[in-house]
């Protein structure tokens, strides 16, 4: 299957990279800058495209089988994510192509109440509120595009760590273990990502995956 990750170096989209090739898929990682160029796995190719470029986004889409959007917005453009991942979307809406979009846990369901992540302090403090509203306004994007689109939502707490090859699914409430923490490691929510892309879930448009 060839997958192409665009916002490869990031942590969510390195660790799909590597993921993704482990698996013997030819995988091609885009950043908006070349400084990733020189560090390309065995099997990888890296480019420079920027997702907000409808020519770049249709390339990509007409050369692969799965586009995984795995950006995140530099500080200060937060309201503007809605723009790339339309632009993103049209381009795999126009060849037929899945996209796996890697967002952010802001539009999930608190664990034990009925409103959202980005509205439970436990999870968001104020000092992430802002990105977290953008990954809420990312999947309002993709909720109102014609696209074959999954959204998946990391826990509140994701970083670099070990891969265990274990974590739970579940659909739009956030997860939380026994002692209330949400947490994942980058290596294993990649996993996730990748079990997505060879086994999609039927009808299933947005899901998390936690501890």
């Amino acid at each position: 299957m060839k997958i192409a990750v665009i916002g490869a170096p990031g942590m969510a989209g390195s660790r799909i990279v590597a993921e993704a090739a482990r698996r013997g898929h030819s995988v091609s990682g885009f950043s908006r800058s070349e400084r990733i160029h020189n560090r390309a796995p065995d099997g990888v190719s890296f480019s420079t495209a920027d997702a907000a470029d409808p020519a770049a986004m249709s390339c990509i889409a007409a050369q692969h089988d799965v586009i995984v959007l795995a950006t995140r917005p530099f500080p200060g453009t937060e309201d503007e994510v809605s723009s790339p991942t339309t632009t993103v979307l049209d381009a795999t809406l126009k060849f037929g192509r899945r996209v796996i979009v890697i967002g952010g846990a802001g539009p999930l369901m608190s664990p034990d109440a009925d409103h959202l992540v980005i509205d439970d302090p436990r999870f968001v403090p104020p000092r992430w509120r802002t990105i977290a509203q953008a990954s809420v306004d990312q999947l309002h994007a993709c909720l109102n595009h014609h696209a074959e689109w999954t959204y998946l939502s990391p826990p509140a707490h994701f970083e670099p760590g070990d891969r265990t090859g274990h974590y739970r699914r579940g659909t739009h409430r956030l997860l939380v273990d026994t002692d209330g923490r949400s947490h994942i490691s980058a290596e294993d929510l990649a996993i996730a990502a990748l079990d997505e892309i060879e086994q999609p879930a039927p009808a299933i448009r947005h899901f998390t995956v936690a501890y």
